[in-house]
């Protein structure tokens, strides 16, 4: 289930240095430290115990494993031997290949690996079993802590460790990283860019060789410019190539870190080189111009390059080029935001909406770049829940002049400017635009409607971009309360209803909810056009509540007449959005259907009447429409006689409160 997002306004990139403690204690690295040290223990994680639990959820262990720490295996271990260099790393049984080439890239950028993998750390006078390292999600670093207890089989370390037996930083990221997701398990399969993304807090971009635009070279120049973590590989055809060695020297299937572009003068010609590296370093291309080779080369070698775009707080501060950055946290909940994709028109309108002004263009150029970067969020954790990545992407309109949440007609009658590539069921769809300046609409889609998922959206633009959530600000349209004052002619409506009325209330003409529910259900078994089940007897109490002036607890005939103008209202309107006649109408359709009757909301009310209000089909019977209707003006009419002093605010203390909640 998602969260419900009540402000989901662009927020500025997490700052840096500062880490939030993820322990359930609430205790960081440091405080939980010291404790152990006082106590002469050596620490155990609560939070991620040395237990099946924490290696699979789906599967037993294929062979007994067996928790140890690192002085139970070597006799001198050490965090970090010589460095923490690419070398370093060697795969274990977990198919984590692409955290493994993660690392590596990593350990081409001391500042970057110096804030994942926390330096001061060792096993010297001060150790006490507990490490940690700092990891990037969804625009937030945390500070995640483990103990030393490593999965071993026959002595030895099961998943990611080192070339050298006594050094364990790596194995000690491998299971933080572990952790972060819910077990080792959750760390099968996976692309680089989403561990360099967690590494880095930047935002990744694939490209395909064969494909890439015509200014990819440029593309890659700028990125490297930037300090951005570029890898690249050869696709392989099957399992059995992984690892294979072409006749240039290359090895399929393998991760690489491009390093340089440059241009050298050779036999009176320009000939652009770009420099790769083996993160293992044993293979070398042994095709022309040695370590480095021809551009052309490479794009007829290679397959795929990725390019993690580094936000400025990971950057060094002389760092030519630096990209503008704005984030965005939203939801897509059932019933009221999941609207899926385009195919989907009678929905599609209804997904979160943000709104782009690009205003500044590139130095030397007719137009604006950047980034859109949407991901779902906290999939690969939700794994053991049953959780599949969703097939996610986006589409960009042109904004119209007007403001607000953009309605199905817009989406009707106009085309989108720019799209994500294609809808995948990766963790984030990212891709590079060039768009005239002006002001558009992104729209952060699932391809199906009704599927939920947190998300988290990221603009890195190369100037200044705004942005900007288009809900809707809350607005209450009603009109003055009518005196309930006897008309000089009833009308034939009128003389029915008094008849009944009489009939069911006594000489007193006023009705209890008991009487009431007995009269509306039997003048509207009469209303042809519309069908329903019984109101309810909650619904007649709230009537009797929102039109009771004398405060009995009954309705009098004229406050039911006053209350019956408004029911012809609402029944309209209710028939108005019942597009199929069958009684009930689209969850998805409340938005309009509430601001015809008077009531403008944003996303996070309408998400919880949604909850509230709808079936399991996302449907609104006229029961909880009118339900609905009622709490809304009830609420809306005492606020109106609450805030005397502004129209903005109330203040209340505790009694008055529970007054109002009793009473809405």
């Amino acid at each position: 289930m998602p969260h419900l997002y009540q402000d989901s306004k662009p927020r500025p990139p997490a700052l840096p240095g500062a880490a939030r403690t993820t322990q359930g204690s609430g205790k960081s690295y440091e405080e939980l430290k010291q404790e152990c040290l006082r106590k002469g223990v050596l620490f155990e994680d609560p939070d991620f115990p040395a237990c099946s639990s924490s290696l699979f959820f789906s599967e037993k262990p294929p062979i007994p494993f067996i928790w140890k720490r690192p002085g139970d295996i070597v006799k001198d271990p050490k965090f970090i031997l010589g460095g923490a260099t690419r070398t370093d790393i060697c795969q274990g049984d977990l198919g984590d290949c692409w955290l493994l080439a993660a690392i590596a890239s990593l350990t081409l950028n001391e500042k970057t690996l110096a804030r994942v993998v926390p330096l001061d750390q060792n096993f010297g006078p001060d150790y006490a079993g507990i490490f940690h390292f700092q990891f990037w999600q969804h625009n937030e670093w945390l500070d995640v802590v483990i103990d030393d207890r490593l999965p071993t089989f026959n002595g030895r370390l099961v998943f990611l460790h080192s070339a050298e037996r006594n050094e364990f930083w790596s194995a000690l990221l491998e299971k933080a990283y572990a952790k972060l997701n819910g077990s080792y398990e959750a760390l099968k399969g996976g692309s680089t860019i989403e561990a360099m993304e967690d590494f880095t807090g930047g935002v990744g971009e694939m490209y395909e060789v064969k494909k890439a635009p015509d200014n990819f070279c440029e593309i890659l120049e700028k990125a490297l410019k930037r300090c951005s973590m570029v890898g690249c590989s050869i696709d392989t055809s099957s399992a059995a190539e992984s690892e294979a060695r072409t006749p240039f020297g290359l090895i399929k299937g393998h991760a690489y870190s491009v390093t340089g572009i440059d241009e050298v003068r050779y036999r009176g010609q320009q000939v652009r080189l770009i420099r790769i590296r083996n993160p293992w370093g044993q293979v070398e291309w042994n095709g022309p111009w040695s370590d480095k080779m021809k551009f052309e080369d490479f794009k007829v070698h290679f397959d795929k390059v990725d390019i993690c775009n580094l936000t400025p707080d990971a950057l060094e501060d002389s760092t030519a080029h630096k990209w503008e950055v704005t984030i965005h946290q939203g939801s897509w909940v059932r019933g009221s935001t999941a609207g899926g994709c385009r195919n989907f028109l009678e929905t599609f309108w209804t997904n979160p909406q943000i709104k782009l002004h690009l205003t500044e263009k590139d130095d030397g150029q007719d137009d604006c770049t950047f980034i859109a970067a949407l991901m779902q969020k906290d999939r690969r954790k939700l794994k053991k829940f049953g959780a599949e990545m969703l097939t996610i992407g986006y589409s960009i309109y042109e904004s119209p002049s007007r403001d607000g949440h953009l309605g199905k007609d817009f989406f009707r009658y106009h085309p989108s400017k720019a799209r994500s590539k294609t809808y995948i069921n990766l963790r984030e769809v990212s891709n590079r635009f060039k768009l005239p300046p002006g002001d558009y609409i992104l729209i952060p889609t699932t391809f199906e409607p009704h599927q939920e998922a947190d998300f988290c959206l990221r603009i890195f633009s190369e100037k200044k971009a705004i942005t900007e959530d288009l809900d809707e600000n809350v607005a209450i349209d009603l009109p003055e309360p009518p005196n309930p004052t006897p008309s000089p002619q009833e009308t034939e409506e009128e003389k029915q209803f008094r008849a009944l009325f009489e009939q069911i209330a006594g000489k007193d003409m006023e009705v209890s909810a008991e009487e009431l529910e007995y009269v509306l259900n039997a003048v509207l078994k009469k209303t042809k056009n519309i069908k329903f089940k019984n109101l309810s007897i909650i619904s007649c109490r709230n009537i009797i509540s929102l039109m009771d002036t004398s405060g009995n607890g009954k309705l009098e005939f004229n406050e039911f007449t006053v209350f019956w103008e408004k029911m012809k209202k609402w029944i309209n309107i209710f028939l108005q959005f019942d597009f199929d006649k069958s009684g009930s109408m689209s969850s998805y359709e409340l938005r309009s259907a509430l601001k015809a009757a008077g009531y403008q909301l944003n996303n996070y009310l309408l998400q919880l009447i949604v909850l509230r209000y709808s079936d399991e089909q996302f449907q609104i019977e006229f029961d909880d429409f009118l339900n609905c209707l009622i709490r809304l003006e009830n609420a809306s009419r005492v606020f109106q006689a609450l805030s005397v002093k502004s129209k903005e605010f109330i203040n209340l203390n505790i009694g008055e409160f529970i007054n109002l909640a009793m009473n809405i």
